[in-house]
């Protein structure tokens, strides 16, 4: 056999294992709860040898016949509009000034952009709620009557949900501003044209597929986020709606029907505003010379742009200050004033020290853990296939491992369960029990760190690809030739030339599955298997110093993430926002 089949069996090789466990782990469990959607008996689904019996839409014309889920979708399309506005309102002008311009602090505004990603929507819920709830900070310093926690629950769920994603929106922006080339600019001032014109005639154009590729992220999450309105007590969205269903995925098709809906909204959604604002790249001359035409601010404009980054910056950290200042509060002593009237440590060592707290934390890290070197050895896999071979199927391969990006982590956690009730891993398959999240003595921590691989795949295989694209493979050919095995010279060569990229992508696949909320509050049932999210959740229902132990474990999770996305950003530089694309 020559070396060069002996290498093509060994790539094809590796190419069927990895879409072989993609398709078990992402395709067939969206398949599975679209099937159970469609089946006149979930528990059974279709049987193909008699699908006229068995196939029926009567579960999907149920979900819009009753109002309070046809209000449900309604007000998860509006949350989502509002966070993906408010979103690209914030982040857009900010791109265009730190692209275009130089001004005071921009280094520092640079790094301070993505602090809003430390801490998820859902944790940052409990800061807003201590602030602008009725009793809050804002109205007792102002006398005012605000309450976003009432009439305007779904205002505030906007709100936090912007002023977490926004950096999204940035890193897209920035990287498809960066791209451009200055002459077109040049040409079309030298012409006549003004800024305003310039800016929507030449740069809107040509920026917008990388805006779009950052407003679907921010779109997809907001429109299918749970943590956030369940954290508001805000119950009329579809989301939260199927989440309390979940006790009935057993008996009852419409947990999975509304599911469905959302993933086919999600799509459709998608593939819309792909026509209509997507768009392919332009291909620019002269992208490297874009920072020599940083224009220098001075006086009034100089300072305005650092004020806008300022205010921005500001009101993103409001959640973080909020979460920060309940965990310090000792119970009972914020209540009508703008500042706690006396502050505590003790419940940073309750979230340490109290035995579901501690076992909480302890489960995120173990499952972190685990996800994080998985999605490595796979990214790794996935990113050698793309870049260094030509083999058919690896633009599936790439597709396939994007598609967690615009897939709603809801629909695939929901999934995730259903597998545990059919075959595989459920109903006589000999696998069940190893697989379980409904039954009486459930086993989810399989499912968990394989749905938080699945999840943040994206991550590690587009630092993996950005890495690969970057070094040559002819170190790689050079050992092979002098004797070296294919597989000792990627750990040898390859390896070592890109573990910058590896650590960076791992980073974020660890801190990101730390503080994930779709699979965690779903697959996650029993408390001695709560990861630290979930913990979170349950202790902010708990009487007395309840929400001040969440936010206590809310801040270890933020000082967490900032060490991870600091590092991150350090390794990555630029190419961080080239994660965050569909």
């Amino acid at each position: 056999m020559s070396h060069r089949l002996s290498r093509t069996i060994w790539q094809y090789s590796l190419l069927a294992m990895v879409l072989a466990g993609l398709g078990l782990f992402l395709i067939y469990p969206i398949l599975l709860t679209v099937e159970s959607a469609f089946a006149s008996d979930p528990t059974r689904g279709l049987r193909w040898t008699d699908l006229g019996a068995t196939f029926t839409i009567e579960h999907i014309a149920l979900v819009f016949a009753d109002p309070k889920l046809v209000e449900g979708l309604k007000n998860a399309f509006i949350m989502a509009v509002g966070t993906t506005v408010f979103s690209i309102a914030m982040a857009l002008p900010l791109a265009v000034l730190a692209a275009q311009y130089r001004f005071p602090g921009k280094g520092i505004f640079s790094a301070l952009i993505l602090v809003p990603l430390i801490l998820p929507p859902f944790v940052g819920a409990l800061g807003f709620k201590a602030l602008f709830g009725r009793q809050g900070s804002f109205n007792a310093a102002f006398g005012t009557e605000l309450d976003l926690l009432a009439d305007g629950r779904l205002l505030g769920v906007i709100i936090v949900q912007a002023l977490h994603l926004y950096p999204i929106i940035y890193l897209n922006a920035t990287a498809a501003l960066a791209n451009l080339d200055p002459a077109l600019d040049e040409a079309a001032e030298n012409l006549g044209a003004g800024w305003w014109r310039r800016f929507f005639g030449i740069t809107m154009p040509l920026i917008r597929p990388g805006l779009f590729a950052g407003g679907t992220i921010v779109f997809i999450w907001s429109f299918t986020e749970l943590g956030t309105p369940l954290m508001f007590e805000y119950y009329a969205v579809t989301p939260v709606q199927i989440f309390r269903g979940l006790r009935e995925v057993e008996t009852s098709a419409q947990p999975y029907a509304l599911t469905v809906v959302l993933l086919f909204f999600a799509v459709g959604f998608y593939i819309v505003g792909r026509v209509l604002f997507g768009g392919r790249a332009h291909a620019m001359y002269a992208k490297a010379s874009r920072a020599s035409a940083e224009v220098r601010l001075r006086g009034p404009a100089a300072w305005a742009a650092t004020g806008a980054f300022t205010l921005v910056i500001g009101l993103a950290l409001l959640p973080h200050i909020g979460v920060i200042l309940t965990s310090l509060a000792a119970p009972g002593q914020w209540y009508r004033s703008a500042v706690p009237t006396e502050f505590t440590v003790a419940h940073f060592e309750q979230a340490l020290g109290h035995g579901d707290s501690f076992n909480a934390i302890m489960n995120s890290l173990k499952l972190s853990a685990a996800a994080m070197v998985l999605a490595i050895f796979i990214g790794l896999i996935v990113g050698y296939l793309i870049v260094r071979t030509k083999v058919r199927g690896r633009n599936v391969l790439d597709t396939l491992c994007m598609l967690p990006l615009a897939v709603p982590g809801l629909v695939m956690a929901f999934g995730y369960v259903a597998m545990t009730l059919r075959w595989p891993f459920g109903r006589g398959d000999p696998l069940e029990g190893a697989f379980s999240v409904v039954a009486a003595d459930p086993n989810p921590f399989p499912l968990l760190i394989i749905a938080y691989t699945v999840r943040r795949l994206p991550y590690i295989v587009r630092s993996t690809v950005a890495g690969l694209q970057q070094t040559s493979g002819e170190l790689e050919d050079a050992a092979v030739n002098l004797g070296a095995s294919r597989t000792l010279a990627i750990r040898k060569i390859v390896v070592p030339l890109i573990m910058a990229n590896l650590i960076a992508g791992g980073l974020l696949v660890f801190s990101f599955s730390m503080l994930e909320v779709s699979d965690s509050l779903i697959l996650a049932q029993q408390a001695q298997h709560y990861p630290i999210t979930k913990a979170i959740y349950a202790f902010t229902g708990r009487l007395g110093d309840g929400p001040y132990i969440a936010s206590a474990m809310g801040v270890w999770g933020m000082a967490l993430l900032t060490v991870t996305l600091v590092g991150a950003s350090v390794l990555l530089g630029k190419k961080l926002g080239s994660i965050f694309r569909v």
